[in-house]
């Protein structure tokens, strides 16, 4: 009598392979960013500090993107300068690509300096959220003193009476 055919053994499946990180931090970045797309309705009910952390962990995301986007562009202006040394054919080439990456790289860092005033803003409007509250509960204690002197005058006055 034959033995019977043992079973194939399924495959594993190939694990994935981990992400690289700046790859992580755009796919962070883009998931923050279609969470603050998102209509009104559909996000959960959030209170505005919750928010604005929110939205300052976002912009320091994207200033963690473009200190990374900065440094590539250092990386290609050196690979740029090497190939400038080997080829001295192609130098007007390269010093037209060298100054446009300059631009860029002004640009990108005119981007940075406007998402740290972006910032700075968002703190200074916590603050002055805070410092509003505070005044609020500073007038409401004080109306409730002058509620408990009026409170012990009208009873005076009709114990006297």
């Amino acid at each position: 009598m034959p033995l019977p055919l043992p079973l194939p053994l399924p495959l594993p499946l190939p694990l994935p392979l981990p992400l690289p990180l700046p790859l992580q931090v755009v796919l962070l970045l883009l998931l923050l960013i279609v969470l603050l797309l998102l209509p009104l309705p559909l996000q959960l009910p959030l209170p505005l500090p919750l928010l604005l952390l929110l939205l300052i962990v976002l912009l320091l995301l994207l200033l963690l993107l473009l200190l990374l986007l900065l440094l590539l562009l250092l990386l290609f202006l050196l690979l740029l300068l090497l190939l400038l040394l080997l080829r001295l054919l192609l130098l007007l080439l390269l010093l037209l690509l060298l100054l446009l990456l300059l631009l860029l790289l002004l640009l990108l860092l005119l981007l940075l300096l406007l998402l740290l005033l972006l910032l700075l803003i968002i703190i200074i409007l916590l603050l002055l959220l805070f410092l509003l509250l505070l005044a609020m509960l500073h007038n409401l204690f004080f109306k409730c003193i002058i509620l408990l002197k009026l409170e012990r005058t009208v009873i005076y006055i009709f114990l006297k009476v």
